[in-house]
C-alpha cells in the first residue's frame, strides 16, 4: 500500500522486523508523501502506523487503549516527539518524575532520555502522532534501550505489549 494519498489507511505494525521494513520501503520515495490520520481505535492495547518516512524522520500514528502503557525506555539513535490529538497521558521520568498531558499537548524527547507513560484510565483511546528524526540514520533508527542499558524491544512483553483488540470506533 503506498501512502502518497489522503484516502488510504496505514496498516498497523505488529513487529520490529516490519517496522524496519515499512521505513525502508517509505524512505525510498523522493517525492512529498501525503496522509490522512486515520485509526481503528482500540480497546486493549496500541497501534502503531507509520505513515512517512525518509533517512532522517519518521511520522508514526499511534494509539492506546485506555490505560495503555509502555515501560521504561530510551531511544538511542533518535529524538522524537509526541502531538497528542485524543484523550490524556502521563509520562514518567527514572526518578519518579511525571506529567500530564492532554489534547493538543507535544512532548519532545531527546535521545538517551529515559522515559515511560500510561494512557488516562477510563477516558477515550490515546492518539498520539509521532515524530522521529535519526541522529545517525547510517545505524539502527530504532535502536532502544531498557533502564539497564540493554536492547529493549518495543513489541514485547515486557513493554507491556498485549494483544491488539480493535473496536468500532475510528479516529479520522
Amino acid at each position: 500500500m503506498r501512502m502518497d494519498t489522503d484516502q488510504e489507511t496505514a496498516p498497523v505494525v505488529t513487529d520490529m522486523a516490519t517496522w524496519r521494513s515499512e521505513m525502508q520501503r517509505l524512505s525510498q520515495r523522493t517525492s512529498p508523501t501525503f496522509v490522512h490520520l486515520r485509526a481503528q481505535l482500540p480497546l486493549q492495547g496500541r497501534t502503531n502506523q507509520l505513515l512517512a518516512a525518509s533517512p532522517n524522520l519518521s511520522v508514526v500514528l499511534k494509539t492506546y487503549a485506555s490505560g495503555g502503557e509502555n515501560e521504561l525506555h530510551a531511544h538511542t539513535n533518535e529524538d522524537h516527539a509526541f502531538l497528542v490529538l485524543q484523550g490524556g497521558a502521563t509520562f514518567h521520568g527514572p526518578q519518579g518524575e511525571s506529567r500530564k498531558v492532554a489534547q493538543h499537548d507535544c512532548v519532545l524527547i531527546p535521545r538517551n532520555s529515559l522515559y515511560w507513560f500510561v494512557a488516562d484510565e477510563g477516558a477515550d483511546p490515546l492518539v498520539l502522532v509521532r515524530f522521529g528524526a535519526a541522529i545517525d540514520p547510517s545505524t539502527d533508527v530504532n535502536a532502544r534501550v531498557g533502564s539497564d542499558g540493554a536492547p529493549f524491544d518495543g513489541f514485547s512483553e515486557a513493554n507491556k505489549e498485549v494483544p491488539i483488540v480493535l473496536g468500532p470506533r475510528w479516529f479520522e
